[in-house]
């Protein structure tokens, strides 16, 4: 059983996978700190200094000045304004990661279009060379 796990790592698509997973987890942080540090600070400022994450509506008695503060005390909140954050990252991601494979492809597709190095003669046309050079 060891042997046939040893196998089973050391085949390729666990290492890719391993690789994808981690390279994903890098891209997620540079994208959620994209989308936190950037974009939404901008959205923000046009939107005449809404932040969303804080929007928030208690569900019961009690007031309080901010989502944390209801947290903490226990009661239960509906923070729409964070599930509109998450509808705004992720569309920021999915936008983003659509960037990146289109021009993936894009490269991808003009190394396809490259010429190909011109053919060289088939083995017929070798042998038919051979032929007439050794008839000579």
């Amino acid at each position: 059983m060891l042997k046939e796990f040893k196998d089973f790592i050391a085949k390729g698509n666990v290492i890719d996978m391993a690789v994808g997973i981690i390279i994903g987890a890098a891209f997620t942080a540079i994208v959620g700190s994209l989308v936190a540090d950037l974009i939404n600070p901008i959205i923000s400022l046009f939107m005449g200094g809404v932040d969303f994450s804080g929007m928030y509506a208690v569900l019961g008695d009690g007031e309080y000045g901010s989502i944390t503060e209801a947290e903490e005390a226990g009661a239960a909140v509906f923070a729409y304004g964070r599930f509109i954050m998450a509808i705004i990252n992720f569309l920021i991601i999915g936008f983003v990661v659509f960037m990146l494979v289109r021009s993936v492809n894009k490269m991808k597709k003009k190394e396809e279009e490259a010429p190909a190095a011109p053919a060289g003669p088939t083995q017929e046309e070798l042998l038919t060379e051979i032929r007439d050079a050794l008839k000579k």
